[in-house]
């Protein structure tokens, strides 16, 4: 039923460009998840069926079974903050905080579960994304806001590596984005982006924030995958960070874009916070090309 209703929904929209390997305008599962997680800010794969999610209010690992649509396990973990991503190495959990700060929950399933805390002093002030880099053991932290002042950093984003040896920051950022290379890619690509008028005879710019809200690794290809909610766009780089691919994603069906996670196979999930409509969790099958 719940399939059904996002069939009908969805299937009213205008077409869009795919990404390579999946149907974005048209997910292969739907789940409206429990209202627990309205705000559904991190997502990451831990079995067959089964997704560690947090939102941005509690200090809460939830466990979501996709098969039975229902959270079968909580953990506490902290108190309450503001919790923005999530990821799994071996048998630790890793919370990211907006303050750049980590918590990781060592043998998570054990009823003695230890928790440790990093205080990473990175310098963006509100920070959204974090996945595991197994080529390098390390996590990786996308700063959502600039890492400074002045107009040197007005168009630059970056990415953080969080050292799992050393449980340190790193002191330079891992990957360096620069937005103006990124809209000029949307512009050569023809990629229909939101546009800024000018002034008479001046081209219009295209209108990109590019405030990363997740990130993951594909588990096939390789590649970073960036989501922006507040452009509403989907961004792939190769792992030298250059711009390959920007996908639109529809406001209807993706209202706020805060999670993403793959399967082993590179099955897509991403999960949208509720806002003023429901969460969902969206899963898009992934079909080698």
């Amino acid at each position: 039923m719940i399939v059904l209703m996002f069939s009908i929904i969805y299937g009213c929209l205008a077409p869009l460009p795919n990404l390579a390997g999946y149907n974005l305008r048209s997910p292969d599962a739907s789940y409206i998840l429990p209202d627990t997680l309205r705000e559904v800010s991190g997502v990451i794969c831990i079995g067959p069926s089964t997704v560690a999610c947090i939102q941005d209010e509690n200090g809460i690992i939830f466990i979501y079974d996709i098969e039975k649509n229902q959270i079968i396990k909580q953990y506490i973990f902290n108190m309450d903050g503001d919790y923005e991503g999530i990821a799994k190495v071996n048998t630790s959990l890793f919370i990211l905080r907006s303050d750049g700060t980590i918590f990781e929950i060592e043998h998570y399933e054990e009823a003695d579960f230890n928790v440790n805390t990093y205080i990473t002093d990175i310098l963006a002030d509100n920070n959204e994304g974090l996945c595991y880099d197994a080529h390098n053991n390390r996590l990786l932290i996308a700063c959502k806001s600039k890492i400074g002042k002045g107009s040197e950093f007005k168009d630059k984003r970056a990415v953080y590596g969080f050292d799992l040896i050393t449980r340190k920051l790193s002191s330079q950022p891992v990957y360096e984005f620069d937005v103006q290379v990124i809209k000029h890619f949307a512009i050569t690509n023809k990629i229909d982006v939101p546009v800024k008028e000018k002034k008479k005879g001046k081209p219009h710019e295209p209108v990109l924030k590019f405030r990363t809200s997740a990130i993951g690794i594909h588990p096939v290809t390789d590649q970073l995958y960036l989501i922006s909610a507040s452009d509403h766009m989907m961004f792939v780089f190769d792992r030298d960070g250059r711009i390959e691919q920007i996908e639109k994603l529809n406001p209807v069906m993706f209202n706020k874009a805060e999670g993403i996670a793959f399967f082993e196979n590179g099955d897509l999930l991403i999960t949208n916070e509720g806002q003023s409509k429901l969460p969902t969790l969206l899963r898009f099958n992934y079909k080698r090309l």
